[in-house]
């Protein structure tokens, strides 16, 4: 191993306490190296060792922790077993330490709420017992379109402790997309609120429910959360105002007893075509998956505080919410935007709140970079132990300027991906040095590896497909409603093998990286290329802070490279500089992949997790309509796009 390219290595200190350590001391075996050998030659030995060192409680426990008898695509986990979510999730702090704080928030303004293991219990157990009120129990399905408040956790716990089915719902969706994922799902009730703000700007949200449930006859109830104070109708008898169903409840029932694999959460995402796929998670399944990925990936420990800006319609929701309280950990979330009102925002709840883990992307990660530097000296971050990162690739400059300025050097980067449909197949690992950009492997557990077309292991330094070989406990139970889409959306590419859509490499020292969505491959004459290495080649020149790589088309080679940039501060955006950015990239990778066309933007579409929406830049730029947009948080960034391509602002090769 070369020490010029470790950027970070963990102290004794972190050996030693580590959560990882404690498991492979809990399994009796001498270190990591045997745990993971063990995990795959015995799975179902692994996946009862795991959910014994969680903790995970069973009512009944399983007779079986796997059972294969049906393949590696329909496995049966916890076989016989029963359980509840919530008896994992919120039980054990409650009885430890119930004043301990599940969650912070913090709104635009300022103002500031807490609520504890013992008020989430509460609250939650005084929405179950409204919801059973209104008739809703195992199996119902129920939409939450709610921003990142303490009670969308609470709604969560609640549908959890009677068995009900929750579904997400992204805060920024529209009433289209809204409608859409209730249709699909077959939903019984929604949980909303009046509204919320984002960047100062009251956000309605009761009347977009409204709009999505025009002619829908199976949404039945409405509950609306008294949030910002905005007027909204009310139809009665569907609607009714959460404080009002909670107070005219009784006793509250304690969580009902579940089979182990009673769903808990469908969660859509997009597909590249067709429409939004429901991946369906379960009481064991989600609890444990998320449990090793927020205890062990993470290392989160019961006391630590996580801040990760997100949304609970994206499955960061779901591991920040889980994740926190499965682990005994605080949650701190900031309403609205992450630099607003001021771009020290982050800092300054990192240094207030004692943060220990700051949860970032790459993408966020540049945004945050603009109007850093200054701002980072004028804030204590000492409390950071960790930097969880997930979403996409990073680039190097990036990557090493996190670990630097808001790690100080002695934080890792602790970066994980996998997918909405199973969290995280390769991962960081706590106990090993970390190159930037880099994962230590894949989880324990996952099978995870790198092979080409036809399956077969790929040697160091080829890209190739990541896949799983295993059968995962977090992997989703088929799709919603649609088991044919299932096969043919992640099995029927390579028989025998989960195929996640992403580009990965290992290098000969054991390092992992990942190189993009394999359709979002570039392939110019011939030449196969991922979007992360042109766009790591531009973002190392300084000059800019975001960059999207797409392919065009182009009648000589077929697809050309188009590079849409966002300016550093002070930077011209002119032809000279555009042509400089397409020839680093050609100094970088070789001439075929200089870019045809740079074109300077102010912002790139990107999701409410921050991730940059590639197939949207792409069919923008090739002039095609630029399909679902219903997860856009910045619909004015692809109009700008449309009429700077339109105008062919930038250069020209």
């Amino acid at each position: 191993m070369h020490d010029t390219d470790i950027a970070w290595r963990p102290s004794e200190a972190v050996l030693r306490e580590a959560n990882w350590t404690r498991l492979i001391t809990h399994c009796g075996l001498p270190d990591y190296a045997a745990l993971v050998t063990r995990a795959s030659a015995d799975p179902e030995w692994f996946w009862r060792a795991l959910a014994e060192w969680l903790q995970f409680r069973f009512r009944r426990p399983p007779q079986r922790m796997l059972d294969l008898t049906d393949g590696i695509m329909h496995p049966r986990w916890c076989v016989g077993g029963t359980t509840n979510l919530c008896d994992s999730a919120v039980t054990p702090t409650l009885e430890r330490e119930p004043n301990r704080l599940a969650v912070i928030w913090e709104g635009e303004s300022g103002t500031e709420r807490q609520c504890s293991y013992a008020e989430l219990d509460r609250e939650a157990a005084a929405l179950a017992a409204g919801l059973q009120g209104l008739g809703l129990g195992p199996g119902d399905v129920v939409g939450v379109y709610l921003p990142m408040l303490p009670e969308t956790a609470a709604a969560f716990m609640a549908c959890a402790r009677l068995g009900c089915v929750t579904l997400p719902l992204f805060s920024g969706f529209g009433a289209d997309a809204v409608a859409q994922r209730l249709g699909l799902s077959g939903a019984r009730a929604v949980i909303t609120a009046d509204g919320t703000r984002r960047r100062g700007a009251a956000v309605a949200m009761k009347p977009v429910v409204d709009a999505a449930l025009a002619g829908n006859t199976e949404v039945r109830h409405v509950v609306v959360l008294r949030d910002s104070g905005q007027e909204v109708p009310m139809t009665a008898p569907r609607d009714i105002w959460w404080h009002e169903l909670t107070a005219a409840t009784g006793e509250a029932p304690p969580p009902r007893e579940l089979l182990a694999e009673q769903p808990v959460l469908l969660m859509y995402t997009s597909g590249t075509t067709g429409l939004p796929k429901g991946t369906v998670h379960t009481h064991c399944g989600l609890g444990i998956k998320i449990g090793q990925d927020a205890l062990l990936t993470l290392d989160l420990k019961p006391g630590d505080r996580l801040l990760w800006p997100t949304d609970f319609g994206w499955f960061g929701g779901t591991v920040t919410i889980l994740g926190s309280l499965l682990a005994g950990a605080t949650l701190v979330i900031a309403e609205g935007a992450p630099t607003y009102p001021d771009p020290g925002r982050m800092w300054r709840l990192i240094e207030r709140h004692r943060v220990t883990h700051f949860g970032t992307a790459p993408t966020l990660a540049r945004m945050l970079r603009r109007e850093a530097e200054a701002l980072l000296d004028r804030h204590d971050l000492s409390s950071l132990r960790a930097i969880p990162s997930s979403g996409e690739a990073w680039d190097r400059e990036t990557w090493l300027w996190v670990v630097r300025r808001i790690g100080g050097g002695r934080v890792p980067v602790l970066n994980f991906s996998g997918g909405t449909e199973m969290c995280a197949i390769v991962a960081s690992n706590i106990l090993f040095p970390q190159k930037p950009c880099s994962f230590n492997g894949p989880v324990p557990g996952t099978g995870g590896d790198i092979v080409d077309a036809e399956g077969r292991s790929l040697p160091p330094d080829e890209v190739g497909e990541l896949v799983m070989r295993e059968a995962c406990i977090g992997t989703t139970r088929g799709l919603w409603r649609d088991e044919q889409r299932f096969v043919e959306s992640y099995w029927s590419q390579i028989p025998g093998m989960w195929v996640q859509g992403d580009l990965a490499s290992r290098d000969a020292e054991g390092f992992w990286f990942l190189h993009g969505r394999s359709d979002d491959t570039l392939k110019v004459a011939g030449k196969r290329i991922g979007p992360t290495e042109i766009e790591e080649a531009v973002l190392a020149t300084g000059t800019v802070t975001e960059v999207a790589a797409v392919g065009v088309p182009d009648p000589v080679t077929g697809a050309a490279v188009a590079c849409v940039v966002v300016l550093a501060p002070g930077q011209p955006g002119d032809a000279a500089q555009a042509q400089a950015l397409a020839e680093a990239v050609a100094a970088r990778l070789g001439r075929a992949f200089r870019p045809k066309n740079v074109v300077f933007v102010t912002d790139l579409p990107k999701t409410r997790s921050m991730k940059v929406m590639r197939r949207v830049v792409r069919a923008t730029l090739a002039g095609q309509p630029p399909g679902d947009l219903s997860s856009l948080v910045n619909p004015d960034a692809v109009r700008e796009l449309a009429q700077q391509a339109g105008g062919n602002k930038g250069e020209q090769a």
